[in-house]
């Protein structure tokens, strides 16, 4: 088990340390995400979930009205903004002490959401690609960013799956970004690999085996595989029923130094940690 580093960020113009792993909770207030269960589109539906993430151990809130799944409906800037200011709002007034992140790939948005409702990270699924302003944008409101690796769109990311080395490859493409986003001001960084994102399932697992080779960008490292294609795939199985195959999932990237779980089931994943955590600290290993 590879041992835990600690990074430090700033959140609302304060250091956090990153002592232990965090688990974030997925909110998507979105008709359409690829996991069904995971959709809340009415005021009820939200502020359950809202304290669902909270009770259950969620250091932070993932929110987003923009589904990433492969053929999903495209939504413009003012619908995407209809939905996230809306959940916005709910967890202002629910939970306003709660760290938000909000999943976008737009510039604009990402600068309403932190100027309108004080969203503490930007998580942006395309890292850069997607908007050439993000970039700028990021550096100029001084918030955390989450840099995820994805090639082309949504649509067509499918088709952009060779690598000479997938991990090599990827890794490089997160340095080249890291380095145009601190060339702009940008300086919280949080690197994703973006499983599910323009590689096929073998690729994804070649990351898994290799998530040690990301802590070389010395910047703390998000997993977000729940429920997703690679865990459902091999087991002839649905997002429905890859709860079991998330978690142990979750459990290899923690042992191999994750800082962050991206999560739709918060209960589980905060267990995970937990154990995870025991494990290292009893040097059962």
């Amino acid at each position: 088990m590879k041992a835990f580093t600690p990074y430090t960020i700033k959140l609302r113009g304060k250091s956090i340390t990153i002592s232990e792993p965090w688990v974030m909770g997925i909110l998507n207030v979105t008709p359409d995400s690829f996991y069904g269960n995971s959709r809340c589109n009415c005021e009820e539906g939200i502020v359950k979930r809202i304290h669902q993430i909270i009770d259950e151990g969620a250091r932070i809130i993932d929110i987003g009205g923009y589904s990433s799944r492969s053929g999903a409906t495209e939504v413009t800037p003012e619908e995407e903004y209809r939905r996230l200011e809306q959940g916005l709002s709910l967890i202002r007034r629910e939970a306003p002490d709660a760290i938000v992140s909000v999943d976008t790939f737009r510039a604009d948005i990402a600068r309403r959401c932190v100027n309108e409702w004080g969203a503490d990270i930007i998580n942006d699924i395309s890292g850069g690609n997607l908007d050439p302003a993000m970039f700028r944008t990021v550096g100029e409101l001084g918030t955390p960013y989450i840099l995820m690796h994805m090639r082309g769109t949504p649509k067509n990311m499918a088709t952009l799956t060779h690598y000479d080395c997938v991990t090599c490859d990827v890794v490089k493409e997160l340095s080249m970004k890291i380095t145009e986003l601190e060339q702009c001001g940008a300086s919280d960084i949080i690197i994703d690999p973006g499983f599910g994102f323009s590689k096929t399932v073998q690729q994804n697992y070649e990351l898994m085996n290799n998530l040690d080779e990301f802590h070389n960008l010395e910047k703390p490292l998000l997993v977000g595989i729940s429920r997703k294609s690679m865990i459902y795939k091999p087991l002839n199985g649905t997002p429905e029923s890859s709860l079991n195959g998330t978690t142990v999932l979750n459990t290899i990237a923690l042992m191999q130094g994750a800082h962050i779980l991206r999560v739709h089931d918060v209960k589980e994943a905060v267990e995970a940690v937990k154990i995870t955590q025991y494990t290292r600290t009893q040097n059962l290993t």
